[in-house]
């Protein structure tokens, strides 16, 4: 298979689509959407983030140290596009978007309600690397909603329907839901309903058909006329046959021979009336 040769970039997909909450300490709270972030470290705990120094959350971090990474799901996929398409110097994210500020235990910083999985940070290391600074942080504590938890106490991350970013878009079980940008284009978002609208009819229609594909079969039960079968043979006007049950009138034989019409019989069974 060949390949196409391309100038050095970033093309490690898909990657964790993320909204860090922040906080300046005085009153100011703010969500930045972040894909550049993963795990650092499994002992000790750490992970980290990226940012661009002219990110209005950027300066935040660095006055406190400290932020929470917030895991997102196919339902947060429009908030977590527009926290990363529109800037906290403009509006509060968390009023406009009715998310949920929770309290974290060690940092500062405000958890989202509505994220199944909320990691609470101290930054350890300030990396400025070029485009972005890389945020080096000790994890301090997790967070995980209980609404995945099974009988057996065990975490089901995977049916949260976690989102991802993937060259532009955002997917939710290798499914896609969204482009970068698209919470905030109008005719992006009708476009994608009208895809919605028109996969579900799609799928209607398949089960209908399916469920029409079966074998038209007539048989009978208990209340019933009983089943009528005819079968017919070279040179026979062929067999009419139907057979009851019980609460039914009885057993209708028609057969045939060669040259003949056939015979009619009507037979009964015990307490049955026999014409």
């Amino acid at each position: 298979m060949a390949k196409q040769l391309w100038k050095p970039g970033n093309m490690i997909y898909p990657l964790p689509a993320v909204m860090v909450s922040v906080t300046d300490g005085e009153g100011h709270d703010n969500i930045i959407t972040v894909a550049w972030t993963g795990t650092v470290c499994t002992n000790p705990a750490m992970a980290y983030i990226s940012v661009r120094p002219s990110r209005y959350s950027y300066d935040m971090i660095r006055k406190t140290g400290e932020f929470v990474i917030n895991l997102t799901t196919e339902k947060l996929a429009f908030a977590t596009d527009f926290c990363g398409v529109r800037s906290g110097r403009d509006v509060d994210k968390f009023r406009k978007l009715n998310l949920t500020k929770e309290k974290a235990q060690f940092v500062s910083a405000p958890m989202i309600g509505e994220a199944p999985v909320s990691i609470e940070c101290r930054v350890r290391e300030v990396k400025e690397l070029g485009s972005h600074d890389m945020f080096l942080a000790d994890v301090l504590a997790v967070h995980a909603d209980e609404a995945y938890m099974d009988k057996n106490n065990r975490f089901r991350l995977n049916d949260a329907g976690l989102l991802v970013y993937s060259h532009g878009e955002y997917l939710a079980g290798g499914r896609k839901v969204g482009t970068f940008g698209y919470s905030v284009k109008k005719k992006q978002q009708k476009k994608q309903k009208k895809l919605d609208k028109k996969s579900d009819r799609e799928s209607d229609r398949k089960s209908e058909m399916a469920e029409m594909a079966g074998k038209l079969k007539t048989s009978g039960k208990p209340g019933m006329s009983g089943k009528l079968k005819m079968s017919g043979k070279p040179g026979m006007s062929g067999k009419l046959k139907m057979s009851g049950k019980p609460g039914m009138s009885g057993k209708l034989k028609m057969s045939g021979k060669p040259g003949m019409s056939g015979k009619l019989k009507t037979s009964g069974k015990a307490g049955r009336e026999k014409r």
